[in-house]
Formats: structure tokens, C-alpha cells, sequence
């Protein structure tokens, strides 16, 4: 039967406590899903803010650019070095940038710097003078509306309320400092001029009012530490020499002449704007370190959450390890008990008892103990065992019984055995007296077959001592005999002999001491074949040499026997099984098994024909083989006088 985990007790254990071990590392699977979902939102969210610090610095050199730019285009060539420079910074961010966005992760910071494609180009008409400054300030304004767009739509990835104020913080600033760069660009070309052109004053006041409102938007998303960075530098003298030429910007609304440096602007707003990314750059940090602090934190509870449930998984294997072991280790030391007394114990106590006399028989009995339990012992374990070893000596005292009724039985059947031997013995002798006197024909044949039946008589009294073990009477052919009269003499002892015919039989001769018992042997065999042989049908005998040995064959073609039945009854012609578990009608077969192994033969009954097709089919006659070893034919060593009786009278009735 195949073996299912239910059927163990360590696999039933297992089984139990691996539904709440399920249910619990189901739970613990559902937090380290969650908190791996955190861990991925804070590494995200930690390389979005990175990717928005350097599109801020990339929009800060863009702003650079755009302002030395609009101070090129009104006629300052002393900006073109400068604006080099700036060109270079810009082109190795922008880089940088692609390279981080190529494979898909930010594709709104990617759209944004797509809106760069006509950078070169915008140079080019800058540097040939085929660029006029609204087309310059519309394309530069455009770029860096759209990197910060873009930096809205790849906001952070984590629920973080302080990372998302802080990434709104750092926009908001961006804005503030955009609009500080275009008002740099705008006033840097108007104080060239000397004057505002139509509609310049308009776009110098939208810059400033929206970076205004982005410092006040500013303060209700920044932290404290955050505000007062941004009052430090606006506290600068940077911040108030602009908020003075603002105020002198405001006195040429009119059309009035402008009589400012834009050397002197251009510093001071540059200063400005420094300052002003200098706070972005310490609210990237804040952000930055948030980020850090989050993925941190992240990583902390999906390693508790997998350690949660490693310790969940070890504490369910040590239970289990240690429930199975505590039921399973007794009930193996009780299996292995129990196979030692099935193994050997049992059988050898019973096979003590059963050569032991009856009053020794029962002082091999083990005596009953009580159900005491061991420290650590379960009950039901304790009561296991004595219920085993109750078992034990329960069969040991039936063994015993069974002993000594077999021992009754054995000595009953002896007796009787010897009685009727004695008897018919006493019948031939007096049987033989009349034959010699008697001169009537018919009288005659009648005794002849009272003869052949008190012949057989005598045989069916000595099986009975041979299936008891008891010795026969000597009688032992003087010198050696022909393998045909030892046939014939075996035939003689059946009841319908006429219908055997030794068909064919080589020459060979056997030892004196051996003519009886192989007589009885084949006297046995004939009749079984006789009994399996319809009325009509002969039963045949041959005999061969092979090799050192003398092989015989009794051939029937009656009933014969399934293959399991065959199997059987060469187990029982093998000594295999007791006589006192078979059916009589086999007793014939341990009797011929018992003359066979005390004269060394080897007997065994197969199919006469072609064994059946079918596994409970039977074959159409059984043959019966014997071989005979060299020490019972003559030319072979005759046996050590020990194992064979005193010559006798010769063979006779």
C-alpha cells in the first residue's frame, strides 16, 4: 500500500500544525508584500527627487544661459565667454540626464527634455544674430516650464506627506527662482537699451508678482528650517541692490531713460538666484535624506516581516520536530520491541517451549507486569506497552497449551500407530501360515488379496509414525535391489495396482538399508496419481540416470493442479509446513517430504503437459520427480552404519 503523509504519526503532526503555520505566514506574507511595496515607493521616490535635483540644476544653467543669452542679443558681446561656459555645463546635464531617463522610468521628464531638440539650433541663431530675443525668451521659457511640468508628474512614489511637501516645496522654489531668471533676462536687455520697449514693463512686472506669489505658496509647504533659509537669502544684499533696481525699473515705466549698470543687475540678480538655489539644493538634501530615512524604515519592517515568518516557519518545525518525536520515539522503541518478540523473542520461546517438557514449558512463560509508567512516559503509551507484552505472554501460554496438546496428540497417534503395526504384522505372519497350507485356487486368491490388503495396512501404520517421528521397525533389504523390484514392491502396496505399468526404467541397483523407505516414498506418489487418474486411465513410471544421480517419474494424466496448488504442494513435499495444518487428504505429501529428507532425495511435482493458460487453470496431469543421490544407489560409499538399521530377514510379506 502506498504511503500518504496522513498515514504516519510525524506526517499527521506535520499536517496539524501546518494549517495555523499557513494562516500565519499567509498574514506575514500579506505585511511583507506591503512592506515591500513601501520599500519599492521609497527607492523610487529616492530616485525621482535625485532626478528632480539634477533637472533643477539643469534648469538653473538653462536659466543662466537664457539670461546671458538675451544680454548677447541687445548687443553685450562681454557675455559670450560666459555663455560658453554655460553652454558646456548645460549640454553635459542635459547628457547626464538622457541617459538616466533612456530606459523608460521618467517618461515625463523625457518629454521634457525632447522640448530641447532645438537647442543647437536656437545657439545657432543666437550666435549668427538670426534670432530675435521673444523668439529666444519663448523657447527658454517653454524648456524649463516643461522640466518643471515634469518634475509635478514624476512626483514622489511613497504616500509620504513630508516627502510630498517637500518635493512641493522644491517646485515651488524652482518657480520663484524661474521667474527671478526671467526677469534677469528681461531687465538685463532693457537697462542695455537704456529704456523699456512696449509691452517689456508688463512682462517685468508678471516675473516679479509670480515669483512673489511662488515665495508665498513657498511658506506654507516649506518646514521651518526650510522658511528661514529662504528669508536668509532674501535677506542678502544681493536680494535688496535687486529690490532696488526693481525700484528703479518701476521709475521707467513711463518710457523715462533707464541709467543702470546691467553689469551691476546682472551680478546682483545672478547673486540672487544663486542664494535661491542654494535653498533648493538644502530642501533636495531634506528631501533626499527623507527618502533615506523611508527606504530605511522600509527595509527595516521587510526584514522584520521575513524574519517574522523565517521564526514562524522554525518555531512550527521545532514543534512539530519535537510533538512527532515525543509520540513517535516511544512508539518505536514499542515497534522495534514488538518486531523483536514477532522476530525472534516469540519464536524462539515457542520453539523452546516446544521442545521443552511440559512442566519446564510453562516456567518459560514470562509473568504478567504491571502498567507502571516511566518519568516522561505518556499513559497511553505505558498502557500500550503492557498491553504488548500481555499479548506476548498470552501467546507464549498458548503456545505453550498448544505444545503439550500436540505432544498428547503426537504420543496418542505413536501409540496407536505402533498397536495397528503390530497388529497387521501379527495379520501377515498368520496370513502367510494360511497361504503355505492352503491348496484351493480360489481360497488361495482370496488370501492373496487379504495379503495385498493388510500390506497396505501396514504402510498406512507406518506413515503414521513417520508423520510422528517415530522410528520403524527394522526392516532392511540384505545386500542391493533393482530399481524394478523396488518399483514393483512399491506397487504392490496400493490398492489398484494393475492399472501401474513401469513403462521404462534404466539399469541401477540400491542400497539395502534404502529399499523400504524409497518403496513407502514411491508407494505414496502412485497413489496420489492413482486417486487424480480417472478408472481407465494407467499411471506411469519411469526411471533414467542423470549424471551421479537416478531420476524417477510417476506420470498421471487425471485432474491436475493450478499453479497454485502446484507451489503448495512442492512447499509441503519441501517440509515446509507441519502436517497438523494441512488437510489429510495431503498427508501423503509430508510423509514422502519426511522419507525424502531422510534418505537425501529430492522430490518435486510439476505439470505432465503444457501448464494451463490462465492462472487458476489446470494442467491436464501432475508428475511426480524424484532424484535419487548417489549415496542410496550402489557403487556409491554405502552410508555409516549408524544411519541405517541391522540387516534383517530378507523382504517378504
Amino acid at each position: 500500500m502506498k504511503q500518504t503523509p496522513w498515514s504516519t504519526i510525524r506526517g499527521r503532526v506535520a499536517i496539524v500544525l501546518a494549517v495555523p503555520t499557513c494562516l500565519l505566514l499567509i498574514l506575514t506574507g500579506a505585511g511583507v508584500a506591503d512592506r515591500a511595496a513601501d520599500w519599492s515607493a521609497a527607492r523610487e521616490s529616492g530616485d525621482r527627487v535625485q532626478l528632480a535635483l539634477d533637472a533643477q540644476n539643469l534648469v538653473r544653467e538653462l536659466q543662466s544661459e537664457h539670461g546671458l543669452t538675451s544680454g548677447l542679443l541687445v548687443g553685450a558681446g562681454r557675455y559670450r565667454p560666459e555663455l560658453a561656459d554655460t553652454r558646456r555645463r548645460v549640454d553635459a546635464i542635459l547628457a547626464e540626464l538622457l541617459r538616466r531617463v533612456e530606459d523608460g522610468s521618467a517618461p515625463a521628464v523625457a518629454g521634457a527634455l525632447g522640448s530641447l531638440d532645438r537647442l543647437a539650433t536656437v545657439r545657432d541663431g543666437v550666435d549668427d544674430g538670426t534670432l530675435n530675443p521673444e523668439e529666444s525668451l519663448g523657447f527658454y521659457t517653454d524648456a524649463i516650464a516643461a522640466l518643471n511640468d515634469a518634475q509635478r508628474v514624476e512626483g514622489p512614489a511613497h504616500g509620504d506627506q513630508s516627502l510630498a511637501d517637500g518635493m512641493g516645496a522644491l517646485r515651488t522654489l524652482s518657480g520663484a527662482t524661474e521667474a527671478l531668471s526671467q526677469e534677469r533676462g528681461l531687465m538685463n536687455g532693457v537697462f542695455v537699451a537704456g529704456v523699456f520697449e512696449p509691452a517689456q514693463y508688463l512682462e517685468f512686472v508678471s516675473a516679479r508678482a509670480a515669483r512673489l506669489s511662488a515665495e508665498r505658496s513657498y511658506d506654507g509647504l516649506a518646514t521651518e528650517e526650510q522658511r528661514a533659509a529662504l528669508e536668509q537669502a532674501l535677506a542678502t544684499e544681493a536680494a535688496t541692490r535687486v529690490a532696488g533696481f526693481e525700484a528703479r525699473a518701476d521709475a521707467g515705466a513711463d518710457g523715462s531713460p533707464l541709467t543702470v549698470d546691467p553689469v551691476r543687475w546682472w551680478d546682483a540678480s545672478t547673486a540672487l538666484t544663486d542664494e535661491l538655489h542654494l535653498v533648493q539644493q538644502e530642501i533636495g538634501e531634506d528631501i533626499t535624506a527623507r527618502a533615506a530615512q523611508l527606504r530605511a524604515s522600509a527595509t527595516r519592517q521587510l526584514v522584520g516581516f521575513l524574519a517574522l515568518g523565517a521564526l514562524i516557519l522554525g518555531v512550527a518545525g521545532v514543534l512539530a520536530l519535537l510533538a512527532s518525536r515525543s509520540i513517535a520515539r516511544p512508539l518505536d522503541e514499542l515497534t522495534r520491541q514488538a518486531e523483536n518478540v514477532a522476530g525472534s523473542r516469540l519464536p524462539e520461546t515457542v520453539r523452546a517451549v516446544q521442545e521443552a517438557e511440559p512442566e519446564e514449558a510453562e516456567r518459560l512463560v514470562p509473568p504478567g507486569r504491571g502498567t507502571q509508567r516511566r518519568r516522561g512516559e505518556a499513559e497511553e503509551v505505558v498502557r500500550l506497552a503492557a498491553a504488548l507484552h500481555d499479548v506476548e505472554r498470552v501467546a507464549l501460554g498458548l503456545a505453550t497449551q498448544q505444545t503439550v496438546l500436540r505432544r498428547n496428540g503426537a504420543e496418542s497417534l505413536a501409540a496407536l500407530g505402533h498397536r495397528h503395526q503390530l497388529l497387521v504384522r501379527r495379520q501377515l505372519r498368520l496370513i502367510t501360515a494360511l497361504e503355505s497350507k492352503e491348496t484351493d485356487p480360489d481360497a488361495l486368491g482370496e488370501l492373496f488379496e487379504l495379503d495385498h490388503l493388510a500390506t497396505r495396512m501396514r504402510r498406512n501404520a507406518d506413515s503414521l509414525l513417520i508423520l510422528t517421528g517415530q522410528p520403524l521397525p527394522p526392516r532392511v533389504w540384505t545386500g542391493t535391489a533393482g530399481i524394478g523390484e523396488v518399483v514393483r514392491s512399491a506397487v504392490s502396496e496400493v490398492e489398484d495396482y494393475r492399472r501401474v505399468a513401469l513403462v521404462e526404467a534404466d539399469e541401477c541397483q540400491v542400497h539395502g538399508w534404502a529399499v523400504f523407505e524409497l518403496s513407502h516414498l514411491l508407494a505414496e506418489l502412485i497413489e496420489n496419481a492413482l486417486t487424480a487418474s480417472p478408472p481407465g486411465r494407467p499411471v506411469e513410471v519411469y526411471g533414467w540416470r542423470d549424471g551421479a544421480e537416478y531420476c524417477l517419474a510417476v506420470v498421471d494424466r487425471g485432474t491436475g493442479m493450478t499453479e497454485e496448488e502446484l507451489t503448495r504442494a512442492n512447499g509441503r513435499l519441501a517440509g515446509e509446513e507441519s502436517f497438523l495444518v494441512a488437510p489429510t487428504r495431503f498427508l501423503g505429501h509430508h510423509v514422502v517430504g519426511t522419507i525424502a529428507a531422510r534418505l537425501g532425495a529430492q522430490v518435486e511435482v510439476r505439470h505432465t503437459q503444457t501448464p494451463p493458460e490462465s492462472p487458476g487453470g489446470r494442467g491436464a496431469g501432475v508428475s511426480a520427480y524424484v532424484a535419487l543421490p548417489p549415496r542410496v544407489l550402489a557403487g556409491a560409499p554405502a552410508p555409516h552404519p549408524a544411519s541405517a538399521p541391522e540387516p534383517a530377514a530378507s523382504p517378504g510379506t
